[in-house]
């Protein structure tokens, strides 16, 4: 109940011009922000579609007391989305009154516009593109679980194991119940697009993570050996920051550095669910934190995902339909910012891996940025070869940025991305080289199959979703 009301707050806030409907999401008062995000992005998406079956169906006029944005997102979840499923207290009571005839609204609506789906009902620039079929992609924890426990507990719930995956036709193919192992990561699986899974009891208990492939891959490419010392330079909301202690297993330090305050208290009780202790989380801006200081003497990894356009978000079409792409002045001043930080990240004097990476798709916001800091380190880092493999690189802007990769709905059935990796090209005299092997970046070989660790099918169920 709390969340339809949360979801109203947000749309009258909206279309009030009080902020953009991502921060007043995470300024509103509701613990599960993806959850909350998701509601309001598709009640606006259908918002036009949902207005003339209300009026249609006189529900204002019937029930004087609801209010007009409350019943757009009770009326959204009735018709469109995944019904109340046992919430909704007193205003389900209210929505089953006019149930018949607000389906029947819906219904006359399609047979006038001459459509059959629901989706044929909205204007073009609202209509879902490729980002729409892209799969729902889970990370287990590996610091609660494992893969296989995991698989093994969804396949006693109904769901069809269809192994690892051997290629991008078989993610775009998976329907109904049916679920793989990612092909790179063997932590992640990968479901059906539009999968929900925010209320499963694992994902509550912090066994999953609900995170897309690309947004993976920066952790997964950076690398720290267990026992490390890393700096997450701009943290929130904390799903790379939870993959690194996954791979750190807890052994070692990570220094998390975001100076926004709610979203680093959302970072907090994502990261307790988790199960993260190495974490050291800070309100602080990353450009203040000096390098000589001597808690970060030993921190030889940095992953630096700075605020940016945010052009390749799945979600940017469902927030913002028919958006264009950012205006210059937007690009030129993230750039600068972008560039800052990662020239700053590259002087801390122990560092020899760093990944840089943004979810947009502008090249000012990528390779420029990459090649500036380049120049500006004279010589002493460079771009690493990640995933050759990997199908969608960077432009070819200047040498060597075939290295950096891209990702997008079409090409990799991600959401839009964009890593560089760098690496110090000679290792300090004053610092230690790092004991561990250097990161095998080909593709992971199927996992072996591990004693099993503490049971998926026990696992409790916790608090909401941050």
């Amino acid at each position: 109940m709390a969340l339809y009301a949360a979801a109203a707050a947000v749309l009258a806030g909206v279309e009030s011009r009080q902020g953009s409907l991502k921060g007043l999401v995470y300024a509103s008062s509701f613990q599960n922000v993806k959850q909350l995000y998701a509601l309001v992005c598709e009640t606006q998406r259908y918002s036009a579609v949902l207005d003339a079956v209300i009026t249609s169906a006189g529900l204002l006029r019937a029930e004087k007391k609801l209010r007009p944005h409350l019943a757009k997102v009770l009326v959204y979840e009735l018709l469109l989305g995944r019904g109340f499923r046992g919430r909704g207290g007193r205003w389900k009571a209210l929505l089953d009154r006019h149930q018949a005839r607000l389906k029947a609204e819906l219904a006359r609506l399609k047979v006038h516009r001459g459509v059959s789906r629901n989706e044929d009902l909205l204007a073009v620039g609202s209509k879902p593109g490729p980002a729409s079929q892209v799969p729902r992609f889970v990370r287990v924890n590996t610091l609660k679980t494992c893969s296989e426990d995991t698989i093994d507990y969804f396949k006693r719930q109904g769901f069809s194991y269809q192994g690892r995956a051997s290629s991008l036709e078989d993610l775009g193919a998976l329907k109904g119940k049916c679920f793989l192992l990612d092909s790179l990561l063997p932590e992640l699986l990968v479901f059906p697009a539009q999968t929900d899974l925010h209320e499963h009891p694992l994902y509550q208990a912090g066994h999953l993570i609900l995170q897309d492939k690309a947004s993976c891959l920066p952790a997964m490419l950076l690398a720290p050996p267990p026992g490390s010392h890393v700096i997450d330079a701009c943290a929130a909301p904390g799903n790379k920051t939870s993959h690194l202690a996954a791979l750190l297993k807890n052994q070692g330090k990570i220094f998390a550095f975001d100076l926004d305050a709610k979203r680093l208290a959302s970072m907090a009780t994502l990261l307790t669910r988790a199960g993260v202790s190495c974490c050291e989380l800070a309100e602080q801006d990353f450009l203040a934190v000096s390098p000589s200081d001597e808690r970060y003497r030993q921190v030889q990894y940095i992953l630096l995902d700075p605020s940016c356009s945010g052009s390749g978000m799945l979600t940017r079409q469902l927030e913002e339909p028919g958006a264009g792409a950012p205006s210059k002045e937007r690009l030129r001043a993230l750039a600068a910012f972008q560039q800052r930080a990662l020239s700053h990240a590259l002087t801390f004097p122990a560092l020899q891996r760093l990944v840089y990476s943004t979810c947009s798709l502008c090249q000012e916001e990528n390779e420029d940025v990459v090649l500036a800091a380049l120049q500006q380190s004279s010589g002493a880092f460079r771009l690493a070869p990640a995933l050759p493999s990997w199908p969608h690189r960077g432009l070819s802007t200047f040498p060597d940025a075939g290295h950096c990769l891209r990702a997008s709905p079409e090409t990799t059935l991600t959401g839009g991305f964009f890593i560089a990796v760098f690496e110090r090209v000679e290792v300090p005299s004053s610092v230690p080289r790092a004991e561990a092997p250097a990161p095998d970046l080909r593709p992971s070989q199927a996992p072996k199959r591990k004693k099993r660790r503490q049971k998926a099918a026990a696992a409790p169920s916790t608090g909401p979703d941050t």
